[in-house]
């Protein structure tokens, strides 16, 4: 991510919890003893104990090491992890950038006190004081994995890589003379508004679209119109990963934004799938592994958050998910990940990824989340 940009999360962080007038609760000083339980809301295949396939387990080696037995509450979008961690009930959450900021602001997470998590000298240094995770000099958790939305495609369909998102915003005649009205689709999700405007950035410079978080009215207006014509092509607005697997198999989806663990997992089962990032780019997300402001396990919490920077288990979970280890020391020696399998998975790429993070008003100046959220449940249902 570029300084500007990190410099403008950082003021949105700062505007956002003055307007909350959020005071950070202090941050741990002790661990005691281990509280035998932790509950964890994650991403779909974040957390994984080798019930998929054996090979991908790490869980079971800290639940014997800790005495903490973890259990996972998977959430399919940002907004049901805040509304999650809301009700309360969970010691962490894996929130991406669109969720992280909220969750401090509404004091749903705590502090942490990173000298309380010996691997946190692991860390990305791109990733350490990412600002949809510190504020005001006060870490809220330890940095999991990071990646972008991909686009997915049926190499039966596409013999090459589509190279624009086009494919899925507006209506076209595929290679086998059909339409891709109804075999398309796109994320169920406010922020997908992002890429609406991230496609238009690059089709419609005249409109000045910087930063497709930070939308005018203008911009605003125009990626809601361009997501209204793409309406009609949708099959699906996806938030399952395991019913969009499906849809592809199945119900003759050829396209769509995806993350990389859905890639994974279909070419695993041997389906004809492939991703690219589009020249357009992307979105994506840095995901982070916060503490709840009320946890009950804080002390397995902690324990997990040290285990979760460990290099086996970054460049294990990188293999599974498709994702980019938080933990550089991952990319190297681990037989599930490869020797080339951080590069693969974007690495290098950190710079090209608009990350999630939740649109601000700054004053008047650009479109709210609130707007976003209320705009695009009218747009899937065809209003």
């Amino acid at each position: 991510m570029s300084a500007p940009t990190t410099t403008l999360i950082s003021a949105l962080a700062t505007a956002l919890l003055a307007a909350g007038a959020v005071q950070a609760a202090e941050p741990l000083k002790t661990l005691g003893s281990a509280e035998g339980q932790l509950d964890i809301i994650a991403w779909p295949g974040y957390i994984e104990r080798g019930e998929t396939d054996k090979n991908y387990d790490w869980v079971t080696q800290f639940e014997q090491d800790t005495g903490c037995k973890v259990n996972v509450k998977t959430a399919a979008t940002s907004d049901e992890m805040v509304s999650l961690m809301a009700k309360g009930g969970y010691d962490l959450v894996t929130a991406s950038g669109d969720a992280s900021l909220r969750l401090i602001a509404g004091k749903r997470v705590q502090p942490v006190n990173v000298d309380l998590i010996p691997s946190w000298k692991h860390i990305d240094e791109r990733l350490k004081d990412a600002p949809w995770h510190t504020v005001g000099g006060q870490h809220y958790g330890t940095p999991y994995q990071w990646g972008p939305n991909v686009l997915m495609y049926s190499t039966k369909l596409f013999k090459e890589a589509p190279s624009s998102w086009k494919v899925v915003f507006e209506e076209q005649t595929l290679a086998d003379g059909k339409s891709n009205k109804g075999r398309v689709q796109a994320y169920d999700g406010p922020i997908y508004i992002a890429d609406a405007a991230l496609y238009l950035k690059a089709h419609k410079p005249e409109l000045g679209i910087s930063d497709p978080y930070l939308l005018n009215e203008q911009q605003y207006a125009a990626a809601l119109e361009l997501l209204r014509q793409q309406q009609p092509l949708i099959h699906r607005y996806w938030h399952d990963v395991t019913v969009q697997m499906n849809d592809f198999k199945n119900e003759g989806v050829v396209a769509s934004s995806a993350w990389p663990y859905q890639v994974n997992a279909l070419q695993l089962e041997k389906q004809e799938i492939a991703s690219t990032v589009p020249a357009e780019g992307a979105t994506g997300w840095a995901d982070t592994t916060m503490l709840h402001a009320e946890a009950k396990h804080p002390v397995c919490a902690y324990k997990w958050m040290d285990w979760s920077l460990q290099p086996k288990l970054q460049g294990d979970l990188a293999a599974w998910f498709g994702s980019v280890p938080a933990v550089p020391a991952a990319c190297q020696g681990n037989a599930l990940l490869g020797a080339e399998g951080c590069k693969t998975n974007g690495f290098d790429n950190f710079d090209k990824i608009a990350f999630w993070k939740t649109p601000q008003a700054e004053g008047g100046k650009y479109v709210p989340y609130s707007r976003w959220t209320q705009d695009y449940i009218a747009i899937m249902g065809g209003r």
